[in-house]
């Protein structure tokens, strides 16, 4: 099935929300938008024909077509859907999604959020591109995962990364991870190695400092602090931890967002940006 990159890195802009209602049986649509994406979740059976390749509509599927694209549409009788017309930022990085697909499960849902962008749409448009997106992002997850994800090996790997991240505060051993996600000891670190190359301490360490990272660029937590909502209280493990994986003390971290921040102009909006450097590899 025929893929599209979508960049769903920032809210769409979104043109229009609505209920389409098409047919009667046998009548043909023909059409392109020039410059907006579709998306379209059907309530009927229909063919659908995308730069001529042929395409099946069933009553749970949803379509993303991109700006420029030609479609058909073959209608074997009346035919409902919710269709968004909108603009995608075209920079950030770019996701592979099929151009239809299934939704399952996720039909409510996804229904939901598309029923709450149409309500809202009229009177609240940015509400509705927040409703766009994230149904955006729960079409985006509907296909397999991609090779090298943590989803794509086991279960007992996702459910080991979504503990850590709510964990990271807090004391965390392999043995305990493992139990909570239903696995051995040792077989979550084959696992965990064969879905991310790397060890299960090895992903908590960077976890940990990407977020004292962030915490330190971006908030006036004290030091003890940072060093205590990523998990080392100690300050000197916090400290080498900090030199060995980011390759700076957190003061000069710190320090060094406030510098970019005092030399920034005053009509300057958005956060300073700061390239840090990049973490080592070594292992403790």
């Amino acid at each position: 099935m025929r893929t599209v990159l979508a960049h769903l890195d920032k809210p769409p802009a979104v043109a229009a929300v609505g209920v389409g209602v098409h047919g009667p049986a046998g009548h043909v649509d023909e059409f392109l938008l020039p410059d907006l994406w579709q998306f379209h979740l059907y309530r009927y059976e229909a063919d659908l024909t995308v730069n001529g390749t042929p395409h099946t509509i069933r009553p749970g599927r949803v379509s993303l077509i991109p700006p420029g694209t030609e479609v058909r549409y073959h209608y074997r009788g009346r035919s409902e859907h919710l269709y968004v017309h909108l603009r995608l930022d075209a920079a950030g990085r770019s996701l592979s999604v099929p151009l239809i697909q299934d939704t399952g499960p996720e039909l409510s849902l996804l229904s939901g959020q598309l029923q709450q962008a149409l309500a809202a749409w009229p009177h609240t448009p940015a509400r509705a591109a927040a409703e766009v997106w994230a149904a955006l992002w729960r079409v985006a997850q509907l296909a397999p995962p991609r090779a090298g994800s943590p989803q794509t090996a086991h279960p007992a790997v996702a459910a080991a990364v979504a503990l850590i991240e709510a964990r990271l505060a807090e004391p965390l051993t392999v043995p305990e991870i493992a139990k909570a996600a239903g696995v051995s000891h040792n077989h979550l670190i084959r696992l965990f190695r064969a879905a991310t190359g790397e060890t299960v301490v090895g992903y908590i360490r960077a976890r940990r400092m990407e977020r004292a990272r962030h915490f330190l660029r971006a908030t006036t937590l004290s030091i003890p602090a940072v060093a205590s909502s990523v998990g080392i209280p100690d300050l000197q493990a916090f400290n080498k931890a900090c030199r060995r994986e980011l390759g700076a003390s957190p003061r000069s971290i710190r320090a060094a967002q406030t510098v970019v921040q005092d030399t920034r102009s005053p009509g300057t909006r958005g956060p300073a940006t700061v390239r840090a450097p990049q973490r080592g590899s070594s292992e403790s």
